[in-house]
């Protein structure tokens, strides 16, 4: 009997190895600071627009409340809302509320706590412009760790470098922008379409080193934001400042499709764990967005 029980665990710890999505081996997570899926009508931006015609999206999805930056990229990759993780402000550096549990790192689980543990071996890397992602993970679960200074061409740069070194298996990039021109000058104006055309144009280049990093097949890439903007603030409960963009392309994925399923930001972490084929912590409340797959 206990050799039968040894047996099966090594059988699901098989399971649990292998992408759930048949064809995957890279995930990159692109998240776009106070990026409102608002202005998708009025912006020139082909790159993301081909990723919608070439895989599955919503202008739908929402923050968490508050809709702010800490609380809502803390959210996306720990699977779960500010009422179970705790961070609950725009600047949050440490949980304001008790986690409901911690990992091994003495963080609340994230999808680079459970990539780690099952996937022992993954290439996990973070970059990222603002430097208050640093804060929301847990840094010796990753083997890239850099931070920008608010400057998204040198992410991007630095992206495309290790896209084409390492092939990780998962990378998270993060971009200040288009949030400081929303705080500066305003959202739901030409300046804010504007950098988002910029910001569009990086996106560009990092898809082209996926290719010219011979990934291009095998690679899923997820394009959403933390939240959106009105005036020149966010964090209220506006749709203008909850609804985000959530674009997901690659193998596997359905093509053109617009999604009917409710998504929500935490849902992006359970989306990934599900395609790398993870058993996630009972503590997420984040489901993956199965619609979006063939």
């Amino acid at each position: 009997m206990k050799k039968l029980i040894i047996a099966t665990g090594l059988l699901l710890g098989g399971l649990f190895a292998q992408a759930q999505v048949k064809g995957v081996k890279h995930v990159i997570l692109i998240g776009m600071d106070g990026f409102g899926a608002y202005c998708f009508p009025k912006v020139d931006n082909p790159n993301m627009k081909q990723l919608m015609k070439e895989g599955s999206w919503t202008l739908q999805a929402r923050s968490v409340l508050p809709s702010s930056s800490a609380v809502n990229w803390a959210s996306m990759v720990m699977g779960a809302g500010p009422e179970v993780h705790g961070y609950t402000e725009w600047d949050s550096r440490t949980p304001e509320l008790p986690s409901r549990t911690l990992d091994q790192y003495g963080m609340f689980p994230s999808i680079y706590t459970i990539l780690r543990e099952q996937k022992p071996n993954a290439e996990i890397g973070v970059i990222y412009s603002w430097e208050g992602i640093g804060y929301l993970f847990p840094k010796a679960a990753v083997n890239k760790d850099l931070g920008t200074k608010d400057n998204d061409s040198l992410a991007t740069e630095a992206s495309i470098a290790y896209i084409k070194e390492k092939k990780p298996d998962f990378l998270f990039i993060h971009f200040d922008q288009p949030d400081g021109v929303g705080h500066n000058i305003g959202h739901n104006i030409q300046p804010y379409f504007d950098q988002v055309k910029k910001n569009d144009e990086l996106l560009g280049k990092i898809l082209q080193a996926v290719k010219d990093a011979g990934i291009w097949d095998n690679t899923i890439i997820l394009l959403t934001a933390d939240h959106g903007g009105i005036k020149k603030g966010h964090g209220g409960k506006t749709m203008e400042e909850m609804q985000i963009p959530w674009i997901i392309r690659g193998p596997g994925v359905k093509a053109n499709k617009e999604l009917g399923t409710s998504v929500v930001t935490y849902d992006t972490a359970a989306t990934i764990a599900w395609i790398f084929g993870l058993k996630t912590p009972q503590v997420w409340t984040g489901r993956p967005v199965k619609e979006a797959f063939k």
